[in-house]
């Protein structure tokens, strides 16, 4: 009886030195970066393809785009509201980074969401998108062979329950990034939101505006024809 118990533990402390070696090989495959550290973030990236310094593709869930991603990013999923999805039709995603810098505790965090919008009344949905978050009309733009971009940013904090927008990057670095990035050939869009928290959390304003832009420029979105 007592052989036979210890050959039992012995196949189970064996089966588990397997296992462990397996998912040991299956870790080491990829990259040793916070964006493949969470297994739900893995999901959207490609372990092969770093396209740049600091970012891996990321490609949609609604197969309807690929992007960017900062690899010490992560998805947010512990809530329901966190990712949300239509099928290949909508898709709205946060994802998030933070550090201490100084005994300060600083915090990013990056807001996508796709959708269809119709291309006649594409005006109306970008100023309305940065009426509300920067009370401005008229953001900035640029064109890239496939992509329509509006964006603009401003520094915002708020007294008592007052939300106050600065618009002056000579007075205060900007802590809010907004983007409206438009498909020229479908109703396809995506809003992003970019925003950080905590004291001196954005330390050079030349270098997270090109961030921004080359997250933005970086969207691609598939052929085909949107929703009729």
């Amino acid at each position: 009886m007592k052989k036979r118990t210890k050959t039992i533990i012995a196949v189970i402390a064996g089966a588990a030195i397997l296992i462990g070696g397996i998912w040991m090989i299956n870790e080491s495959r990829y990259p040793n970066v916070p964006a493949f550290d969470d297994h739900f973030t893995r999901e959207f990236l490609n372990k092969d393809k770093k396209v740049d310094d600091g970012f891996y593709e990321f490609k949609s869930k609604t197969g309807q785009y690929t992007m960017w991603f900062p690899e010490e990013y992560q998805v947010l999923h512990k809530y329901r509201e966190d990712y949300t999805r239509n099928g290949e039709s909508y898709e709205n995603w946060s994802a998030s980074y933070t550090k201490l810098y100084k005994n300060n505790k600083l915090m990013y965090s990056i807001n996508a969401k796709f959708s269809e919008n119709d291309t006649e009344s594409e005006s109306i949905y970008m100023e309305s998108l940065f009426k509300e978050q920067l009370d401005v009309k008229k953001p900035e733009k640029l064109e890239t062979s496939n992509t329509r971009i509006y964006y603009d940013y401003a520094y915002t904090y708020f007294r008592g329950t007052n939300q106050h927008i600065v618009h002056d990057s000579k007075k205060h670095t900007p802590n809010i990034y907004v983007a409206y990035v438009a498909d020229k050939e479908s109703d396809k869009v995506i809003e992003l939101i970019y925003d950080s928290v905590g004291e001196n959390a954005e330390s050079n304003q030349m270098d997270r505006k090109t961030w921004f832009l080359t997250m933005l420029k970086s969207i691609n979105f598939n052929e085909g024809k949107s929703r009729e």
